[in-house]
């Protein structure tokens, strides 16, 4: 049943994330990456929130999934917004190789690039913030249930 249960979620974020892909304006640019300044505030704003309850489709201010976790954490630490789900988030930002990754780069987790299913914030030393069914926590990019797709840079030329 929990099986079940977790396909159909996925599904319906898949969904989601292609219909809200297909009517954001975001576009990722490859000039003005959040700065190592942006990061420190994106961070504080991230460590604040370690311990908040997970609760699906919730984007703050205490209770986050985690897409609505990294949107919040860059419209409260940067000004900038993110597409609403993850996969939508994959879809509009400027991927980079793990070779390149940097702190405050988005780290995406899925089936594959099409059926992105969960997200995260790199922080460095292989570490990630992300919320999930144990709240927002922190924890290893590549912890064996985690099936990591993709790394995205997200850029300053997407804020308001």
């Amino acid at each position: 049943m929990k099986k079940i249960v977790k396909r159909i979620a996925t599904l319906a974020l898949t969904v989601a994330g292609v219909m809200t892909f297909a009517t954001t304006t975001a576009s990722a640019d490859s000039s003005s990456n959040a700065s190592d300044a942006d990061f420190s505030s994106i961070y504080k704003v991230a460590k604040s929130k370690l311990g908040a309850s997970y609760v699906y489709g919730a984007v703050g201010p205490n209770v986050f999934d985690c897409s609505g976790f990294t949107s919040y954490v860059y419209k409260k630490g940067a000004k900038i917004t993110l597409p609403r789900t993850a996969q939508a988030q994959y879809n509009s930002l400027k991927h980079v190789s793990y070779k390149h990754i940097k702190k405050g780069d988005l780290v995406f987790f899925g089936g594959s690039k099409y059926s992105i299913s969960h997200v995260g914030m790199y922080i460095g030393k292989g570490k990630m913030i992300d919320a999930q069914n144990r709240g927002v926590v922190r924890e290893a990019v590549h912890a064996p249930w985690w099936h990591a797709v993709g790394y995205a840079r997200v850029s300053a030329s997407i804020a308001d």
